[in-house]
């Protein structure tokens, strides 16, 4: 047998191995930060959850923890596991305070023991078992031990909010629950010898091999804990047929599904996103309801690869609108995957498929044309759809420009999507055709618009109004590709007469019936096609106003932390229609709570005994808190993200959530 000679590996029970009377773990002074944010901890005590509610014989496995011995062979030098192991602690001491606070609901000296006992050295009971880096040790361990600093009321520190979370999150009567959950859990413990590299074992324990991509850890997550046959019946009669219809596109599939079935916004940057998304979605899957979601998830599968490809669809009209759409690339995929769903399913008709997909196109093609963004638009008009056809309508005229808007936007600016809008406004009748620019991008000397002056005669001013028109829709048409390569640089007089006369696409022939090319008659072509524009790309005829670029608040983006600029993320909210001058989410929190408190007490209250907080009958322990009457209290210690998500849940509590909207700043555009 061949054995390591400087690396012992073992896996321990977690608990049981914090809880050895002489375990004292140092943090060095290299390691990064404690960065684990809400969200990680709301993770955690959901798989704490689980394991303590599952049978005796499971665990829950938390990893490795690397380390070694200091100097004198008395202290455990932590390389790997830092965040883990301050997580567990912080959430170990919000267990002990509420058991040494809470005496008349946890009557319970044996297990005030037993989390003291991890927490702190028995020979020490006044600093604990982990020690931190010293520039953050003393506020460390003033959370663990509970004890008030002067600075306390004052500072915002990642141990204060994630203890605060947990201390709101478990109430005393589900503290033995926690605890056995705790219990359970496991990790390896390595343990480098005097001659181990450690930086070479660190590396190698989270640099090698590619990380799972979300949809690979969606598969692990759905097939973990069956029986063999069972994962079997799921990855062949459900999970193959997902993977074969959306091929290389699976992972675009999840998340639009998930912003369809959520109706919100999926983060993708710096992390697993969708993956976390689908978990808290789908909490539990059972093998009786997985079948039933499998088949749903195969079902809509089988849609997507229709709006991929859409030459798969059997009506050709429906087929050329959803390959209109993929114009735009896949942003809408979400509000376009229901609606083909339901067509195919004969819940709605083929006319109703085909408005939506047009409602769609005049949506987007009219806000690129006026210079508004598109991105975080289709998880608002996915709840708009769930309410029904009318509440969807209405949503996209609201955020749709109205004329006046993109008729001025298409006299002066580019044309987007040129061949798109050029071809629809011809009728699709020809093919292999180019744009073409009918005075050129970069017109020679020689050029003129008349036959007569050149283009080196031309006034700088004149030139200069001329260029400004060059890309707008009056001065593009389309042109077959033969003609197109001789077009080029060619003086108008010359095209008129040679190359336009000869194309079969009306609205280029018609070029011929114009003697003089210039900005006369760019505006008027320009006018006369925008008629056009307006007709095809119709906004949807109900009342509603363009909203400017307001963002409805569930769609506001949760931030990690508090990123730099937080403290003017926001112009402005608009809430209820009256306007608040908020800057940042610390801000708003406070404000809508308080506003609700007056307004809607019920929905509030209701709100936070399901959420565990942000409302409590105490200042139960230290931070920021504001006082909301004589008897309740409002915690706001929380983070940038947790913040916001409250104020999205108790806003749609009380329902009135689609009434309020951020106006985000420059600085928050660009966070």
């Amino acid at each position: 047998m061949v054995t390591a000679t400087n690396i012992d590996a073992t896996a321990v029970n977690t608990i049981r191995w914090l809880s050895v009377a002489e375990t004292t773990i140092i943090v060095p002074v290299y390691q990064r930060q404690y960065r684990w944010d809400i969200g990680g901890c709301e993770q955690l005590l959901a798989d704490i959850r689980t394991v303590a509610d599952s049978d005796d014989r499971h665990t829950h496995f938390i990893g490795s923890i690397l380390s070694t011995t200091s100097a004198d062979a008395a202290e455990l030098v932590l390389i790997d596991g830092q965040q883990r192991i301050t997580t567990l602690m912080l959430l170990i001491a919000a267990l002990h305070h509420t058991v040494l606070h809470q005496p008349e609901q946890v009557d319970d000296p044996a297990l005030a023991a037993q989390l003291e006992k991890v927490l702190v050295r028995a020979d020490d009971p006044n600093h604990t078992k982990l020690r931190p880096h010293r520039a953050w040790a003393q506020v460390f361990e003033s959370v663990v031990l509970d004890r008030r600093l002067a600075d306390d009321e004052l500072r915002d520190s990642r141990f204060d909010d994630n203890y605060a979370f947990f201390r709101s999150q478990v109430p005393a009567e589900e503290v033995p629950r926690i605890w056995r959950g705790l219990q359970r859990l496991e990790h390896v413990a390595i343990a480098l010898r005097e001659d181990a590299n450690a930086q070479q074992i660190f590396e190698s324990l989270n640099s090698t091999g590619e990380p799972l991509r979300d949809h690979e850890l969606i598969h692990n997550y759905v097939l973990m804990g069956l029986s063999h046959a069972e994962q079997s019946e799921i990855e062949d009669s459900f999970w193959a047929p997902i993977e074969q219809n959306t091929g290389e596109s699976i992972a675009g599939f999840w998340r639009h599904y998930l912003v369809m079935t959520t109706g919100r916004e999926i983060d993708v940057q710096g992390g697993r996103g969708v993956y976390d998304a689908f978990r808290h979605q789908f909490p539990r899957l059972h093998i009786e309801t997985l079948r039933a979601l499998a088949a749903e998830w195969r079902e809509y599968s089988a849609v997507y690869r229709v709006l991929v490809e859409p030459a798969q669809a059997a009506d050709a009209e429906v087929a050329r609108q959803l390959g209109y759409v993929n114009t735009f690339g896949q942003r809408m995929y979400p509000l376009v995957m229901r609606a083909y769903h339901d067509y195919s399913r004969g819940v709605v008709d083929r006319h109703t498929l085909i408005e939506t997909l047009e409602h769609v196109q005049a949506l987007i093609i009219r806000r690129t044309a006026v210079g508004l963004g598109n991105d975080r638009l289709v998880a608002r008009l996915c709840r708009a759809r769930n309410e029904g056809p009318d509440v969807l309508v209405a949503a996209i005229a609201r955020i749709t420009p109205s004329d006046e808007r993109v008729r001025v936007a298409l006299k002066y600016g580019a044309l987007p999507h040129a061949a798109y809008v050029l071809g629809r406004i011809a009728g699709d009748s020809v093919i292999d055709v180019d744009v073409e620019h009918i005075f050129p991008l970069a017109p020679g000397d020689a050029w003129s618009g008349d036959g007569v002056r050149e283009w080196a005669d031309y006034s700088e001013d004149e030139q200069n109004s001329h260029r400004a028109l060059a890309q707008s829709l009056g001065n593009l048409t389309l042109l077959e590709q033969p003609l197109a390569e001789r077009a080029a640089d060619t003086s108008f007089p010359e095209k008129r007469a040679g190359i336009y006369a000869k194309s079969a696409i009306p609205a280029t022939r018609e070029l011929i019936d114009t003697p003089v090319w210039g900005t006369a008659a760019i505006a008027e072509r320009t006018a006369r096609l925008t008629a056009d524009f307006l007709r095809i790309w119709a906004r949807p005829t109900t009342i509603g106003i363009d909203d400017d670029g307001l963002t409805p608040i569930l769609d506001a983006q949760r931030r990690r932390g508090w990123p730099p600029g937080w403290q003017r993320e926001f112009d402005y909210v608009e809430y209820r229609g009256e306007h608040w001058e908020v800057p940042d989410v610390k801000y708003l929190f406070n404000r809508v709570f308080k506003r609700l408190w007056a307004d809607a007490r019920d929905n509030v209250s209701a709100f936070s005994a399901r959420r565990g907080g942000p409302i409590f009958e105490a200042q139960a322990w230290n931070g920021h808190w504001d006082a909301l009457d004589e008897t309740h209290f409002l915690y706001m210690g929380w983070d940038s993200k947790y913040m916001l998500t409250a104020v999205q849940g108790v806003l749609e509590e009380a329902g009135i959530a689609s009434e309020v909207f951020v106006k985000y700043s420059y600085i928050g555009e660009a966070m």
